[in-house]
């Protein structure tokens, strides 16, 4: 299977190491920007990810600059670049996928995801994303079928040779939540119980018993990346953007959100028995 890259991730990492070069000499981006002849701006962009492109004139001038001989390195970084202007099979739905978030997927080592409302997107069956997708009445057929192929192209990530982990703490509340009919909800919480059998895929539900937790602000995604290079990303959607944070501290508040989430939740065993029970509720 051909390896896929997320170039949204080889952006960052080109970024961050640009960015640690220069402040190991301890200049400032307007000071490097002015011996080199450029706008302070291209310098503050190339290293924030903004400039969405570095050309390989643009990449050569920066290395020269700071020094950087080591020819592995530079043609690492330069094949860092190019990957860096791909673009993913996510750009075919462009106009239904609205936040990077399947271009972050595509290269994480480890997902892990609260979810209080609806099964998660990567677990979801196509009549359950086609149901969730129909509650909002304002969208066609068209774009309605057109959302769900990507959801579920998505879920690729999963069957893969090599997948990431995924871990998965979903309230009781989106198991009780009946979305379509139960019909629909009987299939999605039966291949939740598939999909919790593979190796990789961790399943836990934290029931209403539990009270109050630490995830209750909502719903997130904590993604991790196999390159230490690379720092991890927290996620949250809303209905009109959504939001990435990479910075320690908040990835500190989401780390601690999900292990007092994951405190609070069943066993896996005990999960996958709950949601039995669940089955066996709809079924009656």
């Amino acid at each position: 299977m051909q390896e896929v890259y997320s170039p949204s991730v080889r952006r960052r990492r080109l970024s961050a190491q640009l960015r640690r070069y220069r402040e190991a000499t301890g200049k400032t981006t307007g000071q490097v920007a002015k011996e080199l002849g450029w706008q302070q701006a291209k310098v503050s962009r190339i290293e924030t990810g903004f400039k969405k492109a570095v050309s390989a004139e643009e990449l050569e001038t920066l290395l020269d600059y700071y020094g950087e001989d080591d020819q592995e390195i530079r043609a690492g970084l330069h094949e860092c670049a190019r990957q860096a202007k791909q673009r993913g099979w996510w750009m075919r739905y462009r106009t239904v996928l609205s936040s990077a978030l399947p271009d972050f997927e595509a290269e994480a080592s480890r997902i892990r995801t609260y979810e209080c409302q609806v099964i998660p997107g990567l677990l979801q069956t196509p009549d359950y994303a086609t149901a969730i997708f129909r509650a909002n009445r304002v969208r066609s057929d068209e774009e309605i079928a057109e959302r769900v192929a990507a959801r579920i192209k998505r879920q690729d990530i999963l069957n893969r040779v090599n997948p990431p982990r995924y871990w998965v703490i979903i309230d009781e509340a989106a198991l009780r939540r009946t979305v379509g009919s139960h019909e629909v909800m009987t299939i999605q919480l039966t291949h939740l119980t598939h999909m919790a059998a593979r190796h990789n895929i961790d399943i836990q539900v934290l029931p209403f018993s539990e009270g109050a937790h630490a995830a209750t602000t909502g719903s997130f995604v904590i993604m991790d990346f196999p390159d230490p290079r690379d720092t991890s990303i927290a996620y949250m959607d809303t209905p009109t953007s959504s939001l990435y944070l990479e910075e320690s501290d908040d990835l500190d508040e989401f780390e601690a959100m999900f292990g007092g989430a994951q405190g609070a939740a069943l066993s896996p065993d005990k999960s996958l028995r709950f949601i039995d029970d669940a089955i066996k509720a709809l079924e009656e």
